[in-house]
């Protein structure tokens, strides 16, 4: 679990304070001043790749100017051994460390030790996290939507599971409630037209037109002929709906596992209605007082919710009574159930139940406004949902092609569906892009360019990288050179400033992963693999390797070797494959 910068950060830390308690034993600066000095790594490192400012925040507690306690400090200073060759007082008193050779093989030899695993951290603790992503309605088949939230999601999980969290990936089924209803009501629609005449039996309006629900209608009318024409509508529906989720799940399921996504499980909404869950988390809000009943249903106070809940964040009540707040159905007078009612019970079963300790949800910027009502309300039940539920929202995707956007609608059926969007690119494209960019900011998804075999195309740039770099393995092993390891390179041969710079790109990637853990951004490991590749191309652009003397081939060898590693380490983070020839 190696991370070379936080090592380097703390090894300032801890021979400053050496340097000063021995200074003081000296006579030289007070003794027993407790000092609290950030260290830093400077934008421009050509004076030193890590600064502290040990001897301006020590200036009121060692009574001294700082430049004469970086002076004291610097006199004290004992590196042998250390990361680090020389040190520096710069500006007002700042003490600049360079790093040196034993720093930069450290980096090679925890790339080598800790292999796939490299980047893995204990930051997240061992946290229980459940991601939830893609969860769309099963009325009809996978869209691009549901390709970027898929990838983030899947991403995210992973990034997390490295960050050290014990990561679980769900697809929630909303296989019950109006859209249901509305899927059954489309391919009845479709099966009664079979049977007497599209003039007969007109499609409802708000129906779901794709070609897709046609498909399923004429499936059933192969199968059963106009033998369920006659019976009860709603029982008919019944069939209907089971019928079209039978192949529409299963297809989803497909297409997502194409995709590069498998997930822990599959939970049914249906499953919370059958086993009276979602009537219990009601009767339990109804319990607690966050209810009442108007016109026959039975409504949440999401008002009283979301003050007490915003008042807690630090609103004040003049702010809160400004807000458009209003209150939600949880059962209609019909006695159904609201969706949002068997939202609350999912997310009470997901925090209470199976002791998730936070819930991730990927939802589409859509739907913002329902992020805060689910955490009140979670709140409500003494669950936490305001710091426990964590939703991450994801602008839309532009298809672009040609420089133009393709247009797709849902409604009209013309919507690009995840399978015919794979048939066009390649799942390594498609996962690449989709995570591209951070999930706040709308993705043009340029078609042309992810086809396109050249260094504009990100995902053949980095997979070129790979790729260049098993080709140069090889070709010098027939020639008799093999990659040594990093326990036999001499990191001091490893000096250019193109050598420099990407052994400490190798060693930001801990980094990285752990930032985009906490930031819920993935899109991070994409940024750092283009820049990795780029590195790594202006190495071997600048660096000779063969035909050098052999102790510099074999460490230019390993130090090649060692961003292959990497290189495959993270596209493996993003679901993309890592060629060895292209």
């Amino acid at each position: 679990m190696s991370n070379m910068i936080q090592a380097a950060r703390a090894q300032v830390a801890q021979l400053t304070q050496q340097a000063y308690e021995k200074a003081a034993q000296a006579g030289l600066l007070p003794e027993g001043a407790q000092v609290k000095a950030t260290i830093e790594i400077p934008k421009d490192t050509a004076h030193g790749d890590y600064a502290s400012s040990f001897a301006m925040a020590g200036a009121k507690a060692l009574h001294k100017a700082p430049r004469a306690i970086a002076q004291a400090i610097v006199d004290n200073l004992e590196l042998e051994g250390s990361y680090f060759q020389k040190v520096e007082i710069a500006g007002p008193g700042f003490l600049n460390f360079t790093l040196g050779p034993k720093w930069y093989g450290d980096v090679l030899s925890a790339v080598e030790q800790e292999g796939a695993e490299y980047g893995a951290n204990t930051e997240g603790n061992g946290e229980k996290v459940m991601v939830e992503f893609v969860s769309a309605n099963p009325t009809g088949p996978m869209h691009m939507g549901n390709a970027r939230g898929g990838v983030l999601g899947d991403t995210l999980a992973n990034v997390l599971k490295r960050d050290g969290c014990n990561t679980w990936k769900e697809f929630y089924v909303n296989d019950a409630g109006n859209q249901i209803h509305k899927f059954a009501v489309s391919i009845n629609a479709r099966y009664m037209q079979l049977i007497v005449g599209e003039e007969n039996f007109p499609f409802p309006e708000e129906g779901y037109h794709g070609d897709d629900i046609k498909e399923l209608a004429q499936a059933i009318y192969e199968k059963h002929g106009d033998s369920w024409k006659d019976l009860p509508e709603e029982e008919r529906l019944d069939k209907l709906a089971e019928y079209g989720l039978s192949v529409n799940i299963p297809r989803m399921e497909s297409d997502l596992k194409r995709y590069g996504i498998v997930y822990d499980q599959w939970f049914f909404e249906s499953s919370l209605h059958n086993s009276g869950y979602v009537a219990e988390t009601v009767e339990l809000l109804e319990k607690k007082g966050w209810t009442y009943e108007k016109d026959g249903a039975l409504w949440l106070n999401t008002t009283k919710l979301l003050k007490e809940k915003f008042m807690r964040e630090g609103k004040t009540q003049e702010q809160v009574d400004k807000l458009d707040l209003k209150d939600d159905v949880l059962r209609r007078g019909n006695g159904f159930y609201t969706y949002f009612a068997a939202d609350i019970a999912y997310h009470r079963n997901k925090l209470e139940v199976r002791g998730f300790d936070k819930a991730i949800n990927i939802w589409g910027a859509d739907h913002h406004g329902h992020v805060a009502r689910l955490q009140a309300a979670l709140d409500g039940l003494g669950l936490d949902g305001s710091h426990r539920l964590v939703v991450v929202l994801m602008q839309l995707v532009n298809l672009m092609q040609d420089g133009k956007p393709v247009r797709m609608s849902k409604r009209s059926g013309k919507t690009i569906a995840l399978h015919d969007l794979l048939d066009e690119i390649s799942v390594d494209a498609a996962r690449y892009f989709f995570n591209s960019r951070a999930s706040t900011s709308p993705l043009d998804f340029d078609l042309d360019l992810a086809v396109r075999e050249d260094s504009e195309n990100p995902v053949y740039y980095v997979q070129y990288a790979h790729a260049r770099i098993c080709s140069l393995i090889a070709r010098l092993a027939e020639e008799g050179a093999q990659v040594p390891k990093a326990g036999d390179v001499d990191a001091a041969v490893l000096n250019t400033p193109e050598e420099l710079a990407l052994i400490k790109a190798l060693a930001q990637f801990p980094e990285e992963i752990h930032l985009a853990a906490r930031d819920y951004d993935p899109s991070r490991i994409n940024r750092y693999l283009v820049a990795l590749a780029g590195d790594f191309h202006r190495f071997y652009n600048a660096c000779r390797i063969k035909g050098e003397e052999p102790q510099v081939l074999g460490a230019r060898l390993k130090l090649a070797d060692t961003v292959r590693s990497v290189l495959a380490n993270g596209m493996g983070l993003l679901g993309v494959s890592a060629p060895e020839k292209m």
